[in-house]
C-alpha cells in the first residue's frame, strides 16, 4: 500500500500526539506509552501525520483501516470514470459515409454515459466560411437529438468550432 505510513515498532518519533480509537485526544506521550496504550486496546498504533510537531498517531485496527482505504479508492475510481469527456473531430469536407461512422461512435459514447465534445476543425482558407462549420454542427445535433442534449452553444476557439453534448 503506502510505504510512508508507519505502524507500531516502525514509528521513529520519541513523542507522539495520540488519538484514541474513538477519536478522543489522549494527549502528547512518549512512544513507549503510546505503544502500550495501543496494545492494551488490542489495536495498532498508526502514524497518521508524520510531519506534524509532534507527529500524530492514532490507535486503530490496521487491517480494517487499510481495507477501508482500498474500498474508498475503488469507489472514487469508479465515480471518476463515469462522465468522461470523449472527443470527436470533424473536417468541413466530411463525406456522408464517414459522418455516419462518426455518429455511430458518438452514439456508443453517449450510451456508455460519456459526454462528447464535437469539434469541427477548419483548415487553411476554410476560416473564411465559418458558417459551414455551424451548419455541420447543426446537422450533427439534429441527427443526435433523440439521444443527446446540447450542454453548451457552439464556440469558436482558434481554428476549432466545438460543442459539448450529453445523453438525455
Amino acid at each position: 500500500m503506502n510505504k510512508s505510513i508507519r505502524i507500531n515498532g516502525a514509528i521513529r518519533a520519541r513523542e507522539l500526539r495520540v488519538v484514541g480509537s474513538d477519536g478522543e485526544q489522549l494527549g502528547i506521550m512518549p512512544l513507549r506509552d503510546a505503544l502500550q496504550a495501543a496494545e492494551d486496546a488490542g489495536l495498532d498504533l498508526v502514524e497518521i501525520s508524520p510531519n506534524a510537531n509532534p507527529p500524530v498517531a492514532k490507535i486503530i485496527d490496521w487491517g480494517k483501516f487499510q481495507y477501508q482505504k482500498i474500498k474508498d479508492q475503488q469507489r472514487n475510481k469508479r465515480a471518476a470514470k463515469v462522465g468522461d469527456l470523449k472527443q470527436m473531430r470533424f473536417g468541413l469536407k466530411i463525406g456522408a459515409g464517414d459522418l455516419e461512422v462518426k455518429l455511430r461512435k458518438i452514439r456508443d459514447f453517449l450510451a456508455n454515459g460519456h459526454k462528447v465534445r464535437i469539434q469541427v476543425v477548419y483548415k487553411g482558407r476554410e476560416m473564411a466560411h465559418k458558417e459551414i462549420g455551424y451548419e455541420l454542427i447543426q446537422k450533427i445535433t439534429d441527427q443526435l437529438e433523440e439521444e443527446a442534449i446540447l450542454e453548451q452553444k457552439p464556440q469558436m476557439a482558434g481554428r476549432n468550432l466545438s460543442v459539448v453534448i450529453r445523453s438525455k
